[in-house]
C-alpha cells in the first residue's frame, strides 16, 4: 500500500465496511417500497393520469435496469474491484433518482427509473460480497441478514416518510429524500471502504491483500511456492456452469426468481389492493410499513437460525412458512390482518435473503461477488414479473382474495427449489 496508516486509524476505518454497506443496501429498500407508496398520488397527479398497465410497465421498467444492474455490475466486481463497483453504483442511483422529482413526463420518470435501476442492481451483491468476506463468521447466515436489515429498515423508513410527506409535499419529495443519503455516505465510502482482499489476490496484489487482511483479521489462502504452477485466471460466470455447481446455480435461480417476484409483487401492490379492499389511503400505507416491520424482525431470528443451523435449511423452512401466511392473508380475520401480515413480512423476505446467504457460503470468494450478482440478476426478473402478475390480477378483478393464493403458490415453487440444491461450501 502506498501509505502506513497508524493503529488507531486502522482501527478506526475497521468499524466502517459493515455500516456503509448497511446503508447502502438500505436504498435498495428505499427503492423497493418507493413506486408502491407513490402509486396512489401518481395516478391523480396532474396530466399524467396514469392507467394500472402504465405504472406496471414503468415499474418493470426499473425492474429491468435491476435486472441489468445485477448480471453487469456483479459481474464486473470480480474484474474492477468491489470497492469501486459499490461506490460508482450508489452514486450513479442517487444522482438518477433525484431527477425522478423533476421528470417533466411519465416516459421520462421511467427512463430515470430504469438508469437508476441499473445503478442499484450492482450495490447489492457487491455489498453483500464485502461484508461475507469481512465477517468474522463466514459461512454462516448473520452476516447477509444483518446485512439485509437494512434494506427493510430503508423499506419501513420510506413507507413512514410516505405518510408524512406525500400528503403535504407531493409525491416528488419522496424522491428527494431518497437521494439524500449519498451526500454522506459516498465521501465516507471513498474514505473508510477497503478493498476485497479476494480480488486483490486475483490480481496479483498480495502484499496489498496482507494488509488489509492483517487489519481486519482475515485469513488469506496461503502464498503459492516459488516453483508451483502458475494459476490460470477464473471465469467467473464460466464457473458458474461448470459441473460442480450447475446443478445450485439453476436451482438458487429458480429460488431467487420466485423469493423476489414475492418482495417486489407485494410491496409494488399491496397498498393499492388494500385501497381496493376499502381501507383509507393511511390504513393502506401502515400496511406496507407493517409488512417490512416484519421484514426486520424475521431477518434478526433468520440469521440466528442460519447460524446454527446453515443457511440452505433455514432456507426451506422460511418459504414454507411464507407459503403459509401468504394464504393464510386471504382470511378475513378483521384486526388481525395486520399480525398476519406481520407475520407475512417476517418470512416473506427473510426467505429471500437466505438464498443470498446459501449462495455466498457455497461458492469461493473470487467467484462470489459474481454467483450474488447472478442470483440477484435472474432474482430480478422475478421481480419484474411480481409487478405484472400483481397488477394483471388488480387489473381483472381477482387480487382479491385469488392474488395471495397465487403469491403462496410462487412461494412453495421457491420450497421446491431451494430443497434441491445441495451443500458445496466455499472450497
Amino acid at each position: 500500500m502506498s501509505t502506513i496508516e497508524r493503529p488507531a486509524t486502522r482501527g478506526r476505518a475497521a468499524m466502517w465496511v459493515a455500516p456503509l454497506c448497511w446503508i447502502a443496501v438500505l436504498l435498495d429498500g428505499f427503492d423497493l417500497v418507493v413506486l408502491g407508496a407513490v402509486i396512489p398520488s401518481l395516478r391523480e397527479y396532474g396530466d399524467w393520469n396514469l392507467s394500472t398497465s402504465a405504472i406496471t410497465t414503468i415499474s418493470t421498467f426499473g425492474l429491468v435496469g435491476m435486472t441489468i444492474g445485477a448480471l453487469v455490475i456483479g459481474t464486473l466486481t470480480d474484474v474492477i474491484g468491489r470497492r469501486r463497483a459499490l461506490i460508482y453504483a450508489v452514486a450513479a442511483f442517487s444522482i438518477l433518482t433525484l431527477l425522478c422529482a423533476v421528470a417533466p413526463n411519465p416516459f421520462i420518470f421511467g427512463l430515470l427509473r430504469f438508469l437508476a435501476g441499473v445503478g442499484l442492481g450492482g450495490a447489492l451483491p457487491t455489498a453483500l460480497a464485502l461484508v461475507n468476506e469481512f465477517s468474522k463468521k463466514q459461512g454462516g447466515g448473520s452476516a447477509s441478514t444483518m446485512l439485509m436489515t437494512g434494506y427493510h429498515v430503508g423499506a419501513v423508513a420510506t413507507a413512514a416518510l410516505a405518510l408524512v410527506l406525500i400528503d403535504p409535499f407531493g409525491w416528488h419529495s419522496m424522491f428527494v429524500v431518497g437521494a439524500a443519503p449519498a451526500i454522506v455516505l459516498i465521501p465516507l465510502m471513498i474514505k473508510y471502504l477497503p478493498e476485497s482482499p479476494s480480488y486483490l489476490l486475483s490480481k496479483g496484489r498480495r502484499e496489498e491483500a496482507e494488509a488489509i487482511a492483517a487489519q481486519y483479521g482475515l485469513a488469506l489462502e496461503a502464498a503459492p511456492a516459488a516453483d508451483a504452477p502458475v494459476a490460470t485466471a477464473t471465469d467467473p460466470v464460466k464457473t458458474l456452469f461448470s459441473p460442480k455447481f450447475l446443478r445450485n446455480s439453476i436451482a438458487i435461480w429458480v429460488t431467487s426468481f420466485m423469493g423476489l417476484l414475492l418482495v417486489y409483487g407485494l410491496n409494488t401492490w399491496l397498498p393499492t389492493i388494500m385501497r381496493e379492499a376499502g381501507y383509507e389511503l393511511g390504513a393502506a400505507l401502515t400496511f406496507l410499513l407493517i409488512l417490512n416491520a416484519g421484514a426486520v424482525v424475521g431477518l434478526l431470528i433468520a440469521g440466528r437460525v442460519a447460524d446454527k443451523v446453515g443457511p440452505r435449511t433455514a432456507a426451506i423452512v422460511w418459504f414454507t412458512g411464507a407459503a403459509i401466511f401468504l394464504a393464510l392473508l386471504s382470511i378475513d380475520v378483521a384486526g388481525g390482518i395486520y399480525v398476519m401480515v406481520f407475520l407475512a413480512g417476517c418470512f416473506v423476505f427473510s426467505a429471500q435473503v437466505l438464498v443470498y446467504a446459501f449462495t455466498s457460503a457455497n461458492h469461493p470468494a473470487n467467484i462470489r461477488a459474481t454467483a450474488l450478482g447472478w442470483s440477484a440478476g435472474v432474482g430480478r426478473v422475478g421481480a419484474i414479473c411480481g409487478p405484472i402478475l400483481g397488477g394483471a390480477l388488480l387489473g381483472a378483478g381477482y387480487a382479491v382474495p385469488w392474488g395471495f393464493y397465487a403469491f403462496a403458490l410462487v412461494g412453495l415453487i421457491g420450497l421446491v427449489a431451494i430443497s434441491s440444491t445441495r451443500n458445496l461450501g466455499t472450497d
